[in-house]
């Protein structure tokens, strides 16, 4: 199982954070578990005014991430899912999301939680996507990485000069 390994994060006193929560369109049922996951993650946390938007679809998610980095979120979470099909648009999605959500947070400084999954199939996807009977849930652990990164970030001083 690829959940093997992860950290237990504990994030506290993260209730002021302004989040804003980026989903896809496409694989209602998928889509609607990771956002189910993402909102109760963030009320666990204290968070329980997050901005929530739909985009199109995956491939969308870094441009909105951006303009909410923008904005003086303190993180931006992005859910979607690709799933193989049978022609090389795949990769190209996937490379494309996963670049472009690491540029955001690198160029701007804000954490984007990455809750994108990318699977050969939809089973799989059904397995990550924090539905009941799932055996993990991206879109809560997108969420907590994304707060905790930016608590870690209060804590960084300014540079000396």
């Amino acid at each position: 199982m690829s959940g093997k390994g992860a950290p237990e994060l504990t994030v506290k006193n993260a209730g002021d954070l302004r989040v804003a929560v980026i989903a896809a369109q496409w694989h209602d049922t998928i889509m609607d578990g990771l956002v189910g996951g993402a909102l109760r993650a963030l009320h666990e946390l204290g968070i329980d005014e997050p901005t929530v938007l739909r985009v199109p679809g995956s491939f969308e998610l870094p441009v909105v991430a951006k303009t909410l980095a923008g904005r003086g979120y303190d993180a931006v979470v992005a859910l979607g899912v690709v799933i193989r099909g049978g022609t090389p648009h795949f990769d190209y999605v996937c490379q494309g999301v996963t670049q472009g959500l690491v540029q955001v947070s690198v160029d701007t400084g804000v954490p984007v939680g990455f809750g994108v999954l990318t699977c050969d199939t939809e089973e799989q996807a059904l397995d990550r996507a924090g539905l009941d009977g799932s055996h993990e849930d991206k879109g809560h652990e997108a969420v907590t990485a994304a707060v905790a990164t930016a608590m870690t970030l209060r804590t960084v001083s300014e540079p000396w000069r």
